[in-house]
């Protein structure tokens, strides 16, 4: 099992930006695949960015494309999501997870963190 922590979140203007930051203990952070996802009052948790194990590969969603960039440090277990030119409707709870190497599924998850983006 990981252990993840999100934090970073805040309030921020339309068009301004937010690093979130997910820290991670336990087993070796390396071996996973982790992912940033979010869900909005009322709306079903979305998928946001992922990145492989090595940080060679990269996916993100339509809606965030060109504006979020996912990395991570393995020597600081650390996976980022820098958020640029945010909008309002990028305000939900943002949470990562680590993909299990074994199932292929998100099966660990941080307790989220909140972003909200005035307009």
């Amino acid at each position: 099992q990981v252990h993840l922590v999100e934090s970073g979140g805040g309030l921020v203007q339309a068009g301004g930006s937010l690093r979130l930051s997910c820290a991670a203990s336990g087993r070796t952070f390396s071996d996973y695949a982790m992912g940033w996802f979010r869900q909005a009052p009322g709306k079903e948790r979305e998928f946001v960015a992922a990145i492989r194990w090595s940080g060679g590969s990269t996916y993100y969603a339509d809606s965030v494309k060109g504006r979020f960039t996912i990395s991570r440090d393995n020597a600081k277990n650390t996976v980022y999501l820098q958020m640029n030119s945010l909008k309002p409707e990028d305000s939900a709870v943002y949470y990562c997870a680590a993909q299990s190497p074994q199932s292929g599924e998100y099966d660990d998850w941080g307790p989220g963190t909140q972003v909200t983006v005035s307009s």
